[in-house]
């Protein structure tokens, strides 16, 4: 005798269905996202390789922030260092012109002028804190504000800087030393402009025709002004290398990281074209299995007796 039943038949299509239903879902996410699966759960076997990559790719892209605020910081350094050693060679050249007219009621205005220059980029700041103060990056490195500061007392008391240099990581295995000091590159310039305020508080301005003394003076005093701008030139150098490295470094990094970002897209990014044709195929299952639950629920038994 044969039994009649139909919920063994439903039970069968339900379950299709709901298969079917599930693998429309993934193909659709996948195709909706260009992602083969969101969780790692999602990728299996490379799951592990996964998470390393990322690990390296996240620590890549820390580096790469690193370096190009630090190629921030080098381009304010040059600007200022730059200024500084111009202030040293405009002071040397005004002194010049002064011995070449033979007169110096403008010289002193003109000094004061680059050293308030030299001063204020001396205490250049990136970032809220100041450049060339070491350690104590919150507190301003040079206190003279004016030429007569500077014979108040010893050159070395208008720098509060101290003597930490900054040094910056540029990967995992690389450091260098980006800091430079107020007092060391300002000692030299900043006694030249001590001597000249000195000699005019000693002996009195310069106005009008130089005397045979104001010029012997002033003529000696060309080579400190040159000796410090060739001093902060070198410095400004010095950066200049710096620069050259970081922007090195920047574009190491970045050729890691496009090659780290293939690695993980080769492994997260899904296959386009094949996950168009899964979900069309899901759906034309969905349909098909839905068709059939329909003509399935249709039926009963007293429809089979008639």
């Amino acid at each position: 005798m044969n039994r009649v039943a139909t919920s063994f038949s439903y039970s069968s299509v339900l379950d299709n269905l709901m298969k079917a239903q599930l693998k429309a879902q993934q193909a659709n996410e996948q195709v909706s996202s260009q992602k083969v699966a969101n969780s790692l759960k999602g990728y299996a076997n490379s799951a592990e390789t996964l998470l390393a990559t990322r690990t390296i790719q996240t620590r890549v892209q820390g580096f790469l922030d690193q370096s190009e605020t630090l190629a921030s910081k080098l381009d304010s350094q040059n600007l200022a260092l730059t200024q500084v050693a111009d202030a040293a060679g405009d002071a040397k050249q005004a002194i010049m012109d002064a011995l070449a007219n033979n007169r110096g009621e403008a010289l002193m205005n003109q000094l004061s002028s680059l050293f308030a220059s030299a001063s204020e980029s001396l205490n250049a700041k990136f970032g809220g804190r100041y450049l060339f103060a070491g350690g104590q990056s919150e507190t301003t490195p040079v206190t003279a504000q004016k030429l007569s500061d500077l014979t108040a007392g010893p050159v070395a008391n208008v720098f509060k800087n101290d003597g930490l240099k900054t040094v910056s990581r540029l990967d995992e295995t690389s450091t260098i030393q980006t800091g430079f000091l107020a007092d060391e590159l300002g000692t030299g310039l900043f006694t030249a402009f001590r001597d000249v305020q000195a000699y005019v508080e000693a002996n009195g301005p310069f106005t009008g025709q130089l005397t045979t003394a104001q010029a012997n003076f002033l003529q000696g005093m060309l080579d400190d002004f040159d000796g410090a701008r060739t001093s902060l030139t070198n410095a400004a150098a010095a950066n200049g290398l710096l620069q050259n490295r970081v922007e090195k470094t920047i574009e190491s990094q970045e050729a890691r990281k496009l090659m780290l970002d293939g690695l993980v897209g080769g492994i997260t990014d899904a296959n386009m074209p094949k996950a168009i044709s899964e979900l069309e195929k899901a759906q034309v299952a969905v349909q098909a299995s839905a068709q059939v639950f329909n003509s399935l629920s249709q039926s009963s038994l007293l429809g089979l007796l008639k």
